[in-house]
């Protein structure tokens, strides 16, 4: 966690090499934690006290997860109504080229702090979460045969950087994105439930959120603005829709030329088949180049099923996409 939280600050002295932006973040930012809510606000400052590193900067850790996510998230069905929820975890963008190891600097640093948490209350378990050490929002969690959930940034003009700003300025009636995908594993008691609280609740920061249940036809993207849901694309098996994938494109619009996940994602779904669909086939999915490329730290396969899950750190044999 030091290793990557130094690197993280490397990286804004690049950009701000007076020192400045790192002071403040180191004597101004952490007084904002207070503002958070419980259980929140204490468990990073319990990070903060057991690491040595300065509160300001395990909130700037915490925030860079709100604008620098860039993933590949996949909701299946198979012909007997099971479902399957995947995704591969690309971290680091921009965040530091290694020339000698041919990868980005962040992205590698990361696969060190991959952890697999189970969150108990009275000694049972109430979901299941792959995250990052020192992160406490959630990118990914199975609520054991209720709901499986992944979320995605969105790229767009009112982006998370607006709300970030609009939160440091004092205006909190936004949540942050890791905070709202924990709180909705920990609380919601349905699929439909989870679906509701992740389209309705107002956002720091657009997002796609990616969510699958139990029972047939239950999965589908939810792509949000910072205040409302701008679309809701569910499964439909009678109609031929046995899978959604998300990356951080809106699905009515073409992807980035240079950023074209989507499109070997669907190919490669299709040519599998429904018939054909399992974890082992969706880890193939995400093992495709340019799914898979420099930025993917690692591949999370989940069952809703008794809460399944399964993470694979990932390397990018050359060639391979730097994104």
């Amino acid at each position: 966690l030091r290793t990557v939280v130094q690197n993280i600050k490397d990286i804004v002295n690049t950009f701000f090499p007076s020192g400045k932006v790192i002071d403040i973040v180191d004597h101004k930012i952490g007084h904002l934690t207070a503002t958070l809510p419980y259980p929140f606000n204490e468990e990073l400052q319990g990070i903060a006290n057991s690491s040595g590193i300065p509160l300001g900067e395990i909130v700037i850790f915490n925030i860079f997860y709100e604008i620098f996510t860039v993933c590949t998230s996949i909701v299946a069905e198979d012909k007997t109504g099971k479902l399957y929820h995947a995704r591969n975890l690309d971290f680091g963008l921009f965040l530091g080229w290694d020339v000698k190891n041919n990868s980005w600097t962040l992205t590698r640093e990361l696969k060190t702090i991959v952890v697999t948490l189970d969150f108990q209350r009275n000694n049972k378990t109430v979901f299941k979460s792959t995250n990052f050490a020192g992160y406490i929002g959630m990118v990914s969690g199975v609520k054991p045969d209720l709901f499986t959930l992944t979320m995605n940034e969105r790229f767009s003009l009112d982006g998370g950087y607006v709300g970030i700003f609009e939160w440091f300025l004092g205006r909190r009636d936004g949540m942050w994105m890791g905070f709202l995908t924990r709180t909705v594993l920990e609380n919601a008691t349905s699929y439909q439930d989870a679906k509701d609280k992740l389209s309705k609740t107002r956002l720091l920061a657009p997002a796609y959120f990616i969510l699958g249940g139990k029972n047939s036809g239950e999965g589908c993207v939810i792509t949000r603005s910072r205040t409302a849901t701008l679309d809701v694309w569910d499964l439909d098996i009678k109609k031929g829709t046995w899978y959604v994938v998300e990356t951080n494109y809106d699905r009515w619009k073409p992807p980035l030329v240079l950023d074209n996940r989507r499109t070997p994602a669907m190919k490669c779904l299709n040519q599998t088949m429904q018939e054909n669909i399992s974890l082992p086939a969706i880890y193939d999915v995400l093992s495709t180049k340019p799914v898979l490329n420099k930025l993917t730290v690692c591949t999370t396969l989940m069952e809703v099923y008794n809460g399944h899950t399964e993470t694979y750190l990932r390397e990018c044999p050359d060639p391979c996409s730097p994104w």
